[in-house]
């Protein structure tokens, strides 16, 4: 029995709850193409007879502009330490950036075994590959390469096989039926996050949180109520929409995925509140579950 912790780190949007997702083949990270959606450290759970990894998906690192901000990155960067590797992912499609450039750097003070996970290889044609490949080795001195498509679930089996290389622990740390430690509160909260990133506007992602207020299993529903919070009114407005046909909507598309996640029906009661720059205020993140000083 081979286990271990490995880490996903990377700038914002280069496809880490996407790969997180493909690794443990279940959607357990919430997905979008807008930057900065992940703001949790999300644990999902491989297994195989022989072989348990926990993956951790973190915030993308970036320049922190609010108290949140500063806390998402503090989180993030905690996980260049306490795992056994590094899994730290790039995005093949765009060059080298500053962000990319700044990860290395605080990689340099650790001791762990990096692997370099090019990803969106899909994007580019073959023959770049190895380009990319080359900017980045330069750079850093990486245990491995691996090229991937998360998207399309290309070489995920090679990238695994590789990781196995570096699990330094015997024990089966949860039980084989787990893909993911996260509680059910979080994840509900999540779905309906990811549905709103869908439904509106570029600036809603970061003025927006979801958080579970209620959890209640009956025997044959189960009752769920969700709080979006916000920090204006105009963007309470944008969030439920002309006669509340934004917030139907949002509503419907999450109880689905519930639904289908849960395997029985859901009655979800989404509620909108405006806390004005919640992301700025201590105890207001402290309640949210978002602690700087954790």
């Amino acid at each position: 029995m081979k286990s271990g912790f490995v880490s996903i780190i990377g700038r914002p949007n280069v496809g880490k709850s996407t790969l997180l997702n493909s690794l443990v083949n279940a959607k357990i990270a919430i997905t979008s193409d807008k930057a900065g959606t992940t703001r949790n450290l999300i644990q999902g759970i491989y297994n195989e007879s022989d072989t348990q990894i926990v993956f951790v998906d973190s915030p993308g690192i970036h320049k922190p502009q609010s108290k949140l901000g500063k806390f998402l990155n503090k989180q993030a960067l905690s996980l260049v330490y306490d795992v056994d590797a590094i899994l730290f992912l790039v995005d093949a499609s765009t060059s080298l950036g500053k962000g990319d450039e700044y990860i290395m750097e605080i990689l340099k003070n650790s001791n762990l075994p990096v692997l370099l996970v090019v990803n969106k290889i899909d994007k580019i044609k073959n023959e770049e590959i190895l380009g990319v490949i080359d900017t980045y080795k330069d750079l850093y001195p990486f245990a491995d390469i691996v090229p991937v498509s998360a998207k399309n679930k290309e070489n995920m089996d090679i990238l695994i096989k590789v990781i196995k290389k570096y699990l330094t622990d015997s024990v089966k740390y949860f039980d084989e039926n787990m893909i993911t430690s996260n509680s059910p509160y979080f994840m509900m909260s999540e779905i309906v996050r990811e549905k709103l990133l869908d439904a509106t506007i570029e600036e809603v992602p970061h003025c927006v949180t979801c958080v579970t207020t209620y959890y209640e299993e009956k025997e044959k529903i189960t009752l769920i109520g969700v709080e979006i919070i916000v920090e204006r009114d105009s963007i309470k407005k944008i969030v439920i929409g002309k006669n509340g046909e934004r917030l139907k909507q949002i509503g419907s598309e999450a109880r689905k995925e519930i639904e289908s996640w849960l395997g029985k029906r859901v009655y979800l009661d989404l509620h909108v509140k405006t806390i004005k720059k919640w992301r700025e205020k201590e105890k207001v993140l402290h309640e949210l579950g978002f602690d700087e000083n954790e």
